[in-house]
């Protein structure tokens, strides 16, 4: 079984670069990948919606436009530093389009987004009958990587950022079986800068990890602190970066090796509840090397 998942540690590694440009799914997955090991990914998502997820209720046309478009290209690169320490950094490329019922905004943003940096560590380790328990820690941080604007005003609802420092932590519980399924869970809290509310996360996966396929179905949550504010409520100053943003996003990934340590990654998610942010559809594609 060890070798089985050696392997395949490197592949779930990959799948984390499928994110989405808002960092819906989580960075990091329950596998270590071990000391000397890891991986670089590259990968391409597009997303759209029409309706938004407002107070008191979901609404069909999205403010200002009638349709934004995202598109990004993701780099992801985690590094085993010994075999219970890994670092994770991150940077997408995004651009954010509105489309229709313009009234003279600007239409088109894009930028370096956030760049992300994570240490995750495993805490401790047990057998559960045929099954491996692990639980683990993660610290990290992110930040702005360029000078995007992230200002008041309507327009800026499709700005690519919101010009936030993020300090996150996160808890991790991960169990792996002899047939290669796995059960993960993770939460934790966002410390956010610039008037952005914090925010508990947290993440569910099940899936596969094998020698010739790596299969995930995961939903992730994020619920915002009561001090933030509501899109064209009382308090909405035309500032988004201040608005209260909880989600529930699901979604599927699968990553199947190609040539020795190259892979191809596909992926697709939607969010199907949530709080001043759009309905999007997501699909990505994106190719890793692993050694």
């Amino acid at each position: 079984m060890h070798k089985i998942y050696s392997f395949s540690l490197l592949l779930a590694t990959a799948l984390a670069a499928a994110a989405s440009p808002a960092r819906a799914q989580s960075l990091v997955s329950g596998f270590m990948v071990g000391k000397g090991h890891g991986s670089v990914s590259f990968t391409g998502t597009a997303e759209q919606y029409k309706s938004v997820f407002l107070v008191p209720e979901k609404v069909r046309e999205v403010p200002i436009f009638r349709e934004i478009k995202v598109s990004s290209v993701s780099v992801y690169a985690n590094y085993g530093i010994t075999d219970e320490i890994e670092a994770v950094v991150s940077l997408p490329y995004i651009k954010s389009e509105g489309e229709g019922n313009g009234q003279g905004y600007a239409n088109s943003r894009s930028g370096l987004q956030d760049i992300s940096g994570l240490l995750k560590f495993k805490a401790y380790s047990a057998t559960v009958g045929n099954s491996v328990l692990d639980l683990l820690g993660v610290v990290g941080v992110t930040t702005p990587a360029s000078n995007y604007q992230s200002n008041k005003g309507l327009e800026y609802i499709i700005a690519i950022g919101n010009r936030a420092t993020k300090f996150n932590t996160l808890g991790i519980a991960h169990l792996k079986t002899a047939s290669g399924v796995f059960l993960t869970g993770q939460a934790g809290y966002s410390l956010r800068t610039n008037r952005v509310p914090n925010a508990f996360i947290a993440d569910a996966k099940v899936g596969y990890a094998g020698l010739k396929l790596y299969a995930e179905a995961w939903a992730s949550f994020q619920q915002s602190s009561h001090k933030g504010t509501d899109i064209l409520q009382p308090g909405f100053d035309l500032y988004f970066p201040a608005t209260r943003v909880n989600y529930t996003r699901v979604g599927a990934s699968v990553f199947r090796p190609i040539a020795k340590g190259v892979g191809l990654v596909l992926g697709a998610s939607q969010y199907v509840a949530g709080r001043n942010l759009g309905k999007s559809t997501g699909v990505s594609v994106g190719v890793s090397y692993n050694y």
